[in-house]
């Protein structure tokens, strides 16, 4: 699958991205995938080449392209228990200025571009994250309801928060539908209840799922909770609401 790289212009500058499509000169539907907290690295590029190869055009932003293109700054080729603490001292000041104002300025750049590009069919998209691009997903799909079809996110954070402005307080706007395939130790079953409740409430369609035996981050075959039953136990329930949602 061809994979570009992209700029997206944005309210605070040019955003780098990763594209990926089948190549085939037809248009397809289209998936805004928001990347972990480590960012743009081959990990993405090869969840994105998967979705291609589904038939989608999957778009990958760098989210702290304000600090410069991707990679920002270097990472191991393995994020293990070992090297994890010194890799977040770096990104935790990068996390920390992505608040929600900003996150809803990218958000709207980041839509109108995709389905601006004349390798996007018509009609409505996806947002899906992994980690902290979960909570962007859902922010999006919040955010637009009238484009966004269909909001994924795995091993997420922060979706139910004491905030004023948390997700799940805010779940009646969306329109699509939702999956969350969470780790055993993403959230505590209060949690998860209060979220699902949230849900319920605004008549959203959605399934919240505990993948069995997994740890935070186990879709990331480059990091140390990788756990390749539960990568493909996200992908089928992945692909089956993206062709429930966009086709």
């Amino acid at each position: 699958m061809p994979i570009t790289t992209l700029r997206i212009p944005t309210a605070d500058g040019q955003a780098d991205a990763l594209a990926a499509h089948p190549g085939d000169g037809a248009p397809h539907p289209g998936v805004l995938l928001y990347p972990d907290a480590f960012g743009i690295r081959p990990e993405l590029e090869r969840k994105a080449t998967e979705l291609a190869g589904h038939g989608y055009y999957v778009l990958v932003p760098n989210l702290y392209y304000r600090r410069g293109p991707a990679p920002v700054f270097e990472l191991p080729e393995h994020i293990s228990e070992e090297n994890r603490p010194a890799v977040f001292a770096q990104l935790m000041p990068l996390l920390e200025e992505h608040g929600t104002e900003r996150v809803l300025r990218d958000a709207e750049a980041y839509i109108r571009f995709l389905t601006e590009q004349p390798e996007v069919s018509a009609g409505p998209v996806a947002a899906i994250g992994y980690c902290i691009g979960a909570l962007l997903a859902m922010r999006t799909g919040i955010a637009h309801p009238d484009r966004v079809a269909a909001v994924a996110g795995f091993h997420p954070a922060q979706l139910v928060t004491e905030e004023a402005d948390s997700p799940h307080r805010q779940v009646g706007a969306l329109t699509a539908e939702v999956h969350l395939g969470l780790a055993e130790n993403d959230m505590t079953p209060e949690t998860i209840s209060e979220l699902n409740q949230a849900f319920e409430a605004a008549g959203v369609s959605y399934r919240t799922e505990i993948y069995p035996d997994s740890i935070h981050g186990f879709t990331m075959s480059d990091t140390a909770a990788f756990n390749p039953a539960a990568l493909q136990q996200h992908w089928d329930r992945l692909l089956p609401l993206l062709d429930r949602a966009l086709r």
